[in-house]
């Protein structure tokens, strides 16, 4: 888990940061909301009202059942999870308990295991779906919701990545991107700059900008203390994604080819190309493995600006947003999507988000997971902001700004969808990748005994 990460957001940020940071809970890649997450809670939301054709059926059915739900959701997550949930409630007379837990994998372990587990559960990623899912904890959805309604509203690749065994387990309900390369969109003008499609544009651009010597093209922020290094996990799991593909992503996140394949090294280059090329970072490498994510940034928004792109998640909106707050989204700040590197993986997206799983199979459960897959029903909670959904069904005029319904376009239409590699890496394997990452941002000639090292701790993590 990545939990140390709460260093770099832990100050007053605007509520527009608060709303832009949310996505990372589900993901633990990113800094958790609020500390009030840390505490485990457990009550019944308000109704307020609401209307769904999806639960009429069982409104006199349900009436006075409650549903159990167990996640990392709390402080203004969670209320906007319950604004989500009063109209289900109100329709239907059922009521949501909702027990809230950071450490939400051993939890629910420990309840599966004690033949105690929730109703539902809102699970951080689908390899812990997976697991459940090959044990028969986890019930399979194909008879609970319309299945033909749900590839109409997702893209394939979210339906596979909740699918297990050829049995849909899972319904991804909360996205988040990470395939999100920011910039100032009048510097662009300024100064004749294309955004680049492709990674070898990209890479045009950024001599082009190295080779006038003024400004450096690139910023790039590693550290984070005991979590330095998270960052640059980020571009390489990106790249690999991008030029190598979906199959060999989940191959090396499984640990089904080493990380000493032609692959993985690409991806290690091709990040290396980026600060380890003189001209493209100020300072260097240095600058990087000295300079905090948040802290780097800020560098293509100042003025004068020091840098002109800077990649990292969607969560980086708050970022700009705190530190520039005159500065207008969309206008001053932009993204666009990391550019295509293979042709045959063009518009692949990693990210991170939040699975929907059913443990105890009730009218009420199957009632609120019927709610829950229609993702207009989470329109409060859009309109509220931190929350985007990776289903077409959602109107994008619910969310609060342009740059919220571009992320969730991003995802809509994503060819390929990943999930944060790292993130499903075993804790031992996660952290010396991290660290990996520092040493090759000091020692690019170490490569291959970096690799082979990781290697090594991979064969006894997975074991």
């Amino acid at each position: 888990m990545k939990r140390p990460r709460l260093s770099i957001i832990l100050v007053g940020l605007l509520v527009l940061v608060l709303a832009v940071f949310v996505v990372a809970c589900g993901d633990d890649d990113e800094p958790a909301t609020t500390e009030e997450t840390t505490e485990d809670t457990s009550m019944d939301t308000e109704t307020t009202g609401g209307d769904t054709e999806s639960t009429e059926a069982t409104a006199e059915d349900i009436s006075g059942e409650t549903v159990n739900v167990l996640g990392v959701w709390g402080g203004p997550e969670l209320e906007a999870f319950q604004a989500v949930v009063a109209g289900w409630e109100e329709e239907t007379g059922a009521s949501l308990a909702f027990e809230g837990t950071r450490d939400l994998t051993a939890t629910v372990r420990t309840r599966v295991g004690g033949n105690n587990p929730p109703d539902l559960a809102i699970l951080p990623n689908p390899a812990l779906m997976n697991e459940f899912a090959e044990q028969g904890a986890l019930l399979p959805l194909g008879d609970v919701i319309d299945t033909d309604q749900l590839a109409a509203d997702y893209a394939e690749t979210w339906v596979d990545l909740g699918t297990v065994n050829d049995e849909l387990y899972g319904l991804w309900v909360k996205a988040a991107a990470k395939s999100t390369v920011w910039y100032d969109p009048v510097q662009f003008e300024d100064n004749g700059f294309e955004v680049p499609q492709t990674w070898d544009d990209m890479i045009a651009l950024s001599d082009e900008i190295a080779g006038a010597g003024d400004i450096n093209p690139w910023s790039v922020g590693l550290q984070d203390g005991a979590a330095s290094g998270w960052a640059g996990t980020d571009w390489i799991q990106e790249i690999l994604l991008h030029e190598s593909g979906g199959d060999v992503y989940d191959q090396w996140v499984n640990h089904e080819i080493p990380w000493t394949d032609p692959a993985v090294k690409s991806a290690w280059e091709k990040f290396g190309q980026v600060i380890h090329t003189e001209g493209y970072l100020p300072g260097g490498a240095q600058f990087a493995v000295s300079t905090s994510p948040q802290d780097a940034s800020y560098l293509p928004f100042q003025d004068p600006p020091r840098a002109y792109i800077y990649f990292l998640g969607a969560f980086t909106e708050g970022f700009i947003a705190a530190q520039f707050p005159d500065q207008v989204a969309g206008e001053d700040y932009d993204f666009f999507r990391f550019p295509d590197i293979a042709e045959d993986y063009a518009g692949s997206v990693t990210g991170s988000g939040d699975i929907l799983g059913m443990f105890n199979d009730t009218p009420a459960a199957r009632s609120l997971v019927n709610y829950l897959a229609n993702a207009e029903n989470w329109a409060p909670w859009a309109e509220l902001g931190g929350y985007t959904s990776p289903s077409m069904a959602l109107d994008p005029s619910a969310y609060p700004s342009e740059l919220a319904a571009k992320t969730a376009e991003q995802l809509t239409e994503a060819s390929t969808f990943r999930f944060d590699a790292d993130d499903m890496m075993p804790a031992e394997l996660q952290q010396a990748y991290f660290q990996a990452v520092m040493t090759y941002a000091q020692s690019p000639d170490q490569l291959d005994s970096i690799l082979q090292s990781l290697e090594d701790t991979a064969a006894g993590a997975y074991q």
